[in-house]
């Protein structure tokens, strides 16, 4: 699967939602429930009561674009359901999409580069 790259911004909604709802009544959740602008180009995370089911909804520029995946054996990680949203890093996301624990997925490690043996 193609990945956000590491600049974009993810918003989980930690409450399940009503998947029944398509790209508009999820872009009218991000704007009335989060208080977000489902228009700024972050990616915004659902989940249904069953937890393999997973929903993205964001702007590409041209358009609302809406993401959903079931996992045939398994389910997603999900953080604590609870009332706001929780943010996410890109690897945090790959990483929830694949169906592994992203809460293990921690930040890059300082690396000093190479020098030249003398």
């Amino acid at each position: 699967m193609i990945g956000p790259t590491g600049a974009v911004r993810v918003l989980v909604a930690t409450k399940p939602v009503d998947f029944r709802k398509g790209a508009d009544g999820l872009a009218a959740l991000v704007r009335d429930t989060m208080g977000a602008d489902p228009f700024s180009g972050a990616v915004y995370v659902f989940r249904a009561k069953r937890t393999d089911r997973i929903k993205l909804v964001f702007w590409d520029g041209t358009g609302v674009v809406l993401v959903a995946k079931r996992l045939e054996d398994g389910e997603f990680r999900w953080p604590k359901v609870q009332d706001g949203a929780l943010h996410l890093s890109a690897a945090e996301l790959s990483a929830l999409l694949e169906g592994l624990d992203w809460r293990r997925v921690h930040a890059p490690r300082p690396t000093s580069a190479p020098v030249e043996p003398s």
